[in-house]
């Protein structure tokens, strides 16, 4: 239902903001829309579309979220998890609830979790090392190992691998796996999960997908943005060559390597909280929102 005194937003209003949204995630994803119509393959970006299955039609629509009535919007009558009734078009909160309310509460859990937990910043992205840890011809991506194959392996002996993130640590080489000083399994997520982990401000993006269209489009977009920037970092401390996609490597393997790392880690967290923070409070909205 909708909160007394809950925003209505004409067409004239509300069709600018809709546009500008499409307009903003077209520009966020023309080069992977450009790539995939050539057949092109890209070993960074692409894994924002293909690990999170998000197309970027779905990222160009714009949800204004709960408690927000649409006035001529034809277009958000016919998706799912909207309600029209005498023109006014509304996001269906009380419908959101009734089939997501598992999902919705395992999602808040974890952004709560990880929300109260300090920061970690020693892992160095190393995560990335384990995945090829004496890999061999099963390595992870089709690129070339930056100091070869026993390069990469010397570096995963001589450091401390301290990986956190279950759906980083599941990609580790059999090999890797008893390297790790912890053992993360689906199970402990919610126990394991924190805010300095790069993979953990990834998913912001995917928490935010999944909750669509119950947060604003907003904050999905600054989320895939923040993800774009994370994943093009963690693929820079990677042992793979990425100076074909134009990326410097972040040495992790040197002082100077882990000194910068942590810096980039830093500043992911700091933003990261703020997109957790807003996504807790959407939820929050959308149970008022259905309780009204």
């Amino acid at each position: 239902m909708t909160i007394l005194g809950s925003p209505t937003l004409a067409r004239a209003e509300w069709e600018p903001l809709a546009a500008a949204h499409a307009a903003a995630a077209d520009a966020l994803t023309a080069g992977h829309r450009e790539r995939r119509d050539r057949g092109e393959k890209h070993a960074v970006e692409d894994f924002l579309f293909e690990y999170y299955t998000t197309r970027p039609a779905h990222l160009r629509r714009w949800h204004p979220g709960p408690g927000v009535v649409l006035e001529d919007a034809p277009e958000h009558a016919a998706w799912r998890f909207y309600r029209t009734a005498a023109g006014r078009t509304e996001m269906d909160a009380v419908a959101f609830l009734e089939a997501r309310s598992a999902g919705l509460d395992q999602i808040e859990r974890l952004l709560r979790a990880t929300a109260d937990r300090p920061a970690r910043f020693g892992c160095f992205g190393l995560h990335e090392w384990a995945m090829a840890y004496r890999a061999g011809e099963e390595i992870r991506h089709p690129l070339p190992l930056r100091l070869g194959q026993a390069g990469t392996d010397a570096v995963v002996e001589a450091n401390p691998i301290a990986c956190s993130h279950f759906d980083a640590f599941r990609f580790f080489t059999p090999e890797a796996v008893p390297l790790n000083a912890l053992q993360p399994t689906r199970e402990t997520q919610v126990a394991l999960e924190q805010p300095g982990c790069l993979h953990a401000t990834m998913d912001l993006y995917k928490w935010a997908t999944k909750l669509a269209p119950a947060v604003p489009s907003s904050l999905q977009l600054e989320a895939f943005a923040l993800a774009l920037n994370v994943r093009r970092v963690d693929m820079q401390a990677s042992p793979y060559d990425v100076s074909a996609f134009g990326l410097d490597a972040i040495e992790v393997e040197t002082p100077e390597g882990k000194r910068e790392y942590a810096s980039r880690q830093r500043d992911f967290a700091a933003r990261g909280a703020a997109l957790r923070a807003r996504l807790l409070a959407s939820i929050e909205n959308l149970r008022q929102v259905a309780a009204a």
